[in-house]
């Protein structure tokens, strides 16, 4: 038992750590101030806890995003009063609508310094909106026992709300009163002797589980499934905690149903992909081909998750309208077409795959599918072998093919992770794909792949905008004590942009949406001690990727022009339409 009896607030502290670390808590990120002292101290000191110091409080919040990402447990954040917890609340709306565990501590003034012009006193009160799955603000501490059990208990559901019934951020405002340092009170002191042995014995409350679907519901979908010879599956994104037992049970579904699997960059389904043998990953070249889009067209779709991010695959089904099977264990709407969709609330490693009385084949429909995407595929790689010019597309569809085998990788939003979705080539390298794809910002790109990181060697494909936005997150290579290297493609400016509509508008397109910086990049490695690496050629990058160093930070960069990106993947997809066979 590690209780501090030094004072009531180190009293209050204490407990409140040591039943997260009964828990299971075991990460701890802490930013520095004062109104903070008594849970800064109670989690530097614990010994089944690692607190993690980080300056900077949005970055210190995605890097704390990115180690729960990369464990599924919640990681305890630790903020001063005053502005410092707003510099939370990228993070906790990505923690939302990402579904990755988080509990936010932010420290407060006591309510009689609040609303008088006290320093670094601003309304903390439900600051982060409706955005955590749960919130309250804790009492003053107290020498009285009947508060701790209450705080106890209140801790231990508060971490029990970071994973059930969904997975998000709960926000926990912690009021202290002087004196905020270890300084002891005799009373404090006293009362460690009315404390009980037993305070924290049969206290702690059994993992929630998520419950089924109704058995109605169930029979009610495998009849429509089994009784379709038209149907698909499509996997979106995806980060579960167990990437081969996520791929073994979608894999499961496909061979029981005989449908073919559309699957997202996003999903470990591309890296796993040997266990499914009707899987397609090249479905948004596909369907920009209209007679391609009108033959493949399904009359049920099972949707795992949710949907991936092409947005040429949204349209698609919005247009045809299928009957839509969601299979989604939050509470949560996860229909953005608002289509003929029913949901199923139950994991996909948690549905009870009934046994056909005939096991079905790979249907016309399936055929069709899978060699379509054959000749896709074909193209696809054809097209990038014979390419030696350092184009940003091919970036994506190098690094699948080098990539160490059970590699993590990090990708950035807005053109990475596109790339990714369209040109990621299907293996059993087993890599690791994260992205934060709750709110697709790309704030916090870096820490969050510090947090990822963390525990073992990875990568990150970054743009230039995303980068500069979160350079503060270099910071964190001081505590930093794996590997993270950072392949950057630098093409000046939002790459995206070239892709839409507005790029056609100049002025003020390049000042005001592709938005080019001036920053050298060099020199902001220089100041904050990275290694860096211009890459010269694609044999370069491979050499450089080969082998990921155990420990350190480094950037590659990869010097591009936008402007040539764009126009290489309009002629790519264009390519592709004209000489997919149309029979």
């Amino acid at each position: 038992m590690t209780v501090d009896f030094r004072n009531r607030n180190t009293i209050w502290a204490s407990v409140a750590v040591e039943t997260l670390a009964k828990l299971g808590l075991t990460t701890a990120v802490v930013c520095p101030g004062s109104r903070s002292t008594p849970l800064t101290m109670a989690f530097a000191i614990h010994p089944d806890i690692e607190a993690v110091p980080v300056l900077d409080e949005r970055s210190a919040a995605f890097f704390a995003l990115g180690l729960a990402k990369r464990t599924g447990r919640a990681t305890a954040l630790v903020c001063t009063s005053g502005t410092a917890g707003a510099n939370f609340y990228p993070a906790v709306i990505e923690a939302r609508e990402s579904r990755v565990p988080l509990l936010v501590l932010t420290a407060d003034r006591p309510p009689e310094l609040r609303h008088c012009h006290a320093g670094q006193a601003i309304d903390q009160l439900k600051l982060y909106g409706n955005y955590p799955t749960w919130q309250t603000e804790l009492a003053l501490p107290e020498l009285d026992l009947s508060q701790l059990y209450y705080l106890r208990q209140t801790i231990a559901y508060a971490l029990e709300r970071t994973r059930f019934p969904v997975a998000g951020a709960v926000h926990l405002n912690c009021p202290f009163r002087e004196p905020l340092p270890p300084i002891r009170e005799p009373d404090a002191q006293a009362f460690a002797r009315q404390f009980p042995d037993s305070f924290f014995e049969g206290s702690i409350p059994s993992e929630a589980t998520f419950s089924l679907a109704s058995a109605a519901d169930l029979d009610r979908a495998f009849s429509a499934w089994f009784k379709c010879d038209r149907g698909l599956i499509v996997a979106g994104v995806a980060q579960p905690v167990e990437d081969k037992a996520y791929c073994q049970a979608v894999a499961h579904l496909a061979k029981t149903l005989g449908f073919p699997v559309l699957a997202e960059g996003l999903s470990p389904l591309r890296n796993y992909a040997s266990l499914n043998p009707h899987l397609v990953s090249t479905y948004d070249l596909m369907l920009r081909d209209e007679s391609m889009a009108k033959r493949l067209v399904p009359e049920v779709v099972v949707q795992v998750g949710d949907l991936p991010t092409s947005k040429v695959l949204r349209e698609w089904l919005a247009a045809v309208r299928p009957q839509v099977w969601v299979l989604d264990p939050s509470d949560r709407n996860p229909d953005p077409l608002h289509g003929n969709t029913r949901v199923l609330r139950v994991a996909i490693e948690r549905l009870p795959i009934p046994d056909p009385v005939v096991p079905p084949g790979a249907s016309e429909f399936c055929r069709q599918w899978c060699e379509a995407d054959r000749q896709v595929r074909q193209q696809i790689d054809d097209t990038f072998g014979h390419t030696d010019d350092l184009v940003e597309p091919k970036l994506v569809w190098t690094l699948s093919e080098i990539l160490p085998p059970a590699t993590g990788l990090f990708v950035a939003n807005s053109m990475p992770v596109r790339d990714l979705e369209w040109f990621w080539q299907p293996s059993d390298r087993r890599v690791r794909v994260w992205c934060n794809r709750g709110a697709n910002g790309i704030d916090g790109t870096l820490s969050t792949a510090f947090g990822v990181a963390w525990e073992a060697p990875t990568v990150l494909l970054t743009g230039d905008l995303a980068l500069f936005h979160d350079a503060n997150g270099f910071l964190l290579r001081q505590q930093f004590r794996s590997s993270l290297t950072v392949v950057l493609a630098n093409n000046h400016g939002g790459g995206i942009f070239e892709m839409l509509p507005i790029s056609q508008f100049e002025p003020p397109f390049e000042a005001f949406f592709a938005t080019p910086q001036s920053v050298d990049v060099p020199s902001l490695c220089r100041a904050y001690g990275v290694e860096y690496e211009a890459i010269a050629s694609w044999q370069h990058l491979k050499r450089s990727l080969k082998q990921l160093p155990k420990t350190g930070v480094r950037l590659l960069e990869l010097k591009t022009d936008r402007k040539v990106d764009a126009a290489w993947r309009q002629r790519l997809f264009e390519n592709v339409s004209q000489n997919i066979v149309k029979g």
